[in-house]
């Protein structure tokens, strides 16, 4: 699934250190899709076009959910899309008081036409339909499958890959998830197939299944929102090809470029992938499944 198509309503130590300190707004302490270069010098600080001189506007929807952000406030670097947006900026050359946050919704922001702000944040999934009608930034998320179940089910306390081997799963028909089951936990069972998720959820309330496969975003969306007593048991290794979340900037958008170099850079540096471990696996609930 295409995330947020369907939900219009969530090394070392040293580099470990000094990308959590950076996670914060910055007064406190490789698989990617091509786009377009930027030369050093229209990516310098003070040089970019923004909306505002010496000021970054980042859009993000109202309410802004867990584990993507924190408390509904954007602003306070908490929370994956938070913190990757202040490393943005900070890689742009704005402090954190440099940084504007305007509320914008999800289906506006990908919309054709002029946007308010410089660059908006909010799980969007690149697609060359969406590309129509606006940029995207290089990836700075890619989407991992995740198993979900109910508590008190044989596979709430499930810790390894191992641990599901003998579960009944089930995903939809088509789908990555699908695929995880059948390539990476590999039951002893054969897996249900469903035509769509609401199917695979109801199975998995009326105990035909002990659990399902989701992407991340939908296994948040479902445990915290959908399902009573939902929890997620953990993400699996990647398996092919992942859906991708990108930065939304207005269509041929002289940032684009700037704003690709410091996702790649953050990407490159092991920044993403800290923060994804902070605030994905160990703040948000979802452990990783080995």
């Amino acid at each position: 699934m295409v995330s947020r198509n369907t939900l219009t309503t969530v090394g070392g130590s040293a580099l470990l250190i000094a990308a959590l300190a950076a996670c914060a707004p910055a007064d406190e302490t490789d698989a990617a899709t091509p786009t377009a270069s930027a030369s050093t010098n229209s990516c310098a600080p003070g040089a970019l076009q923004t909306k505002t001189a010496g000021k970054l506007t980042i859009g993000t929807d109202n309410p802004a959910y867990e584990p993507w952000f924190s408390d509904n406030k954007p602003s306070n670097g908490k929370g994956f899309e938070s913190a990757v947006a202040y490393q943005v900026a900070q890689r742009l050359g704005y402090a954190a008081e440099n940084v504007t946050w305007v509320s914008v919704t999800f289906n506006n922001a990908i919309a054709p036409g002029p946007k308010a702000f410089d660059v908006d944040i909010n799980e969007f999934s690149i697609t060359d339909d969406r590309k129509k009608a606006v940029d995207f930034s290089s990836p700075y998320y890619l989407v991992r499958q995740t198993v979900i179940t109910t508590k008190g089910s044989k596979i709430a306390s499930a810790k390894t890959i191992a641990d599901l081997r003998t579960a009944k799963l089930g995903a939809q028909v088509g789908t990555t998830s699908y695929q995880a089951i059948t390539d990476v936990i590999k039951p002893s069972t054969q897996p249900s197939v469903f035509n769509n998720n609401d199917d695979a959820k109801a199975a998995l309330v009326n105990g035909t299944v002990d659990g399902i496969v989701v992407d991340l975003p939908t296994a948040f969306y479902m445990t915290g929102a959908e399902l009573k007593d939902g929890v997620i048991v953990g993400q699996l290794p990647q398996v092919g090809v992942p859906e991708q979340f990108g930065l939304v900037l207005d269509k041929d958008s002289p940032l684009t470029g700037c704003v690709s170099t410091a996702v790649d850079q953050l990407r490159q540096d092991g920044t993403l992938a800290v923060l994804e471990k902070t605030w994905l696996t160990q703040t948000g609930g979802a452990p990783e499944l080995q």
